[in-house]
């Protein structure tokens, strides 16, 4: 035990390490680069206007963005992996980003709006409409895969399904959009962080203050509900409904990630897969390591995105996409 625990703690150590030098680099380089010296007198007020603008104003919102939505994406698949006891299960996969990024487009189709210029009041509403469209595609995926309990395959497998027909309903929407909002809706759904507003960093964080502590809360039940249900039950945990309520908690960070970030998949896959090897499977070591993993590869992805074929920018869920995919098809090709 006492191993165990002094590997977590240097686990830890090094990912907040890494995420402090992650975050100094993403400060650096962009399309107008900052060297570390000019960062460091910036940080302490003494640059000029245009790097307190570039860092203060952009740069700095958008670091913040990619660390909670990384958290809140790699909590939440290890929430559904440890639910479904599936290893597969992920929000992207089981059509719960869909459901979200659907609300989303129907939100700025109504109020004639592009994403990249909200007004304050659409700012909070926007990660309303996407968690309440991230709840009712999971409400859905539940009651078609339902059968006297959860059933992780039919819930892959339904979720696949939802995922296929919410991406054809996705087009039909975009279709009808101007040309400008339908670029703007293509890039954000690719998993672009567009949100580099602090307004939109304050419209998010109350929501991930409540949410990743949570679910850390609940770390005890999830080890518990990974023996299995019969076991679960035995104990004195109701386990329908604590999945239930660990679910909604699980879809509404996928929710919330897909407001800010679009569509981006696979997070939620591989970070709990990377944090289960370094750690082990016990849910009070693994969520905060997952946490710190989905944070750390969103931003190492954003930056690579921006900088990469600079001033063209790549979305930083294609990046997480490329390097995810080879690892999900190996996990298919496990399973």
């Amino acid at each position: 035990m006492n191993n165990i625990s002094m590997k977590y703690k240097w686990t830890m150590f090094t990912l907040i390490v890494l995420l402090f030098i992650a975050c100094f680099i993403s400060l650096n380089f962009g399309v107008v680069p900052i060297s570390p010296n000019e960062v460091f007198h910036t940080l302490i007020g003494n640059g000029t206007k245009q790097q307190q603008l570039i860092l203060f104003e952009i740069r700095l919102p958008t670091i913040i963005l990619a660390l909670l939505v990384g958290a809140g994406m790699a909590v939440s698949g290890t929430i559904l992996q440890s639910i479904t006891r599936n290893e597969l299960a992920d929000p992207g996969i089981l059509g719960i980003n869909s459901g979200a990024g659907t609300a989303v487009v129907i939100f700025i189709s109504f109020f004639k709006t592009a994403t990249g210029s909200l007004s304050t009041f659409s700012t909070f509403a926007l990660p309303l409409f996407s968690f309440f469209g991230a709840l009712l595609t999971a409400g859905l995926i539940i009651s078609l895969a339902w059968k006297r309990g959860f059933h992780s395959i039919r819930l892959i497998l339904v979720g696949i399904g939802i995922n296929a027909g919410l991406s054809a309903l996705l087009i039909a929407l975009q279709l009808r959009m101007t040309p400008h909002d339908f670029m703007q809706a293509m890039v954000w759904l690719s998993g672009d962080l567009w949100a580099t507003q602090w307004k939109f960093v304050w419209a998010l964080l109350p929501w991930f203050i409540v949410l990743i502590p949570y679910s850390l809360y609940k770390a005890h039940t999830l080890n518990i509900l990974n023996l299995g249900s019969s076991v679960a039950t035995g104990l004195g945990i109701r386990s329908n409904r604590e999945r239930l309520l660990l679910l909604m908690a699980a879809v509404g960070m996928a929710g919330l990630g897909v407001a800010a970030g679009g569509g981006i998949t696979f997070l939620g896959l591989i970070a709990p897969h990377i944090a289960r090897r370094l750690i082990g499977p016990n849910h009070h070591l693994l969520l905060p390591v997952a946490a710190l993993i989905g944070s750390f590869i969103l931003l190492i992805a954003d930056t690579v995105g921006t900088n990469l074929l600079s001033p063209t920018e790549i979305p930083a869920g294609l990046v997480v996409s490329i390097v995810s995919v080879p690892y999900f098809i190996y996990l298919l090709m496990k399973k």
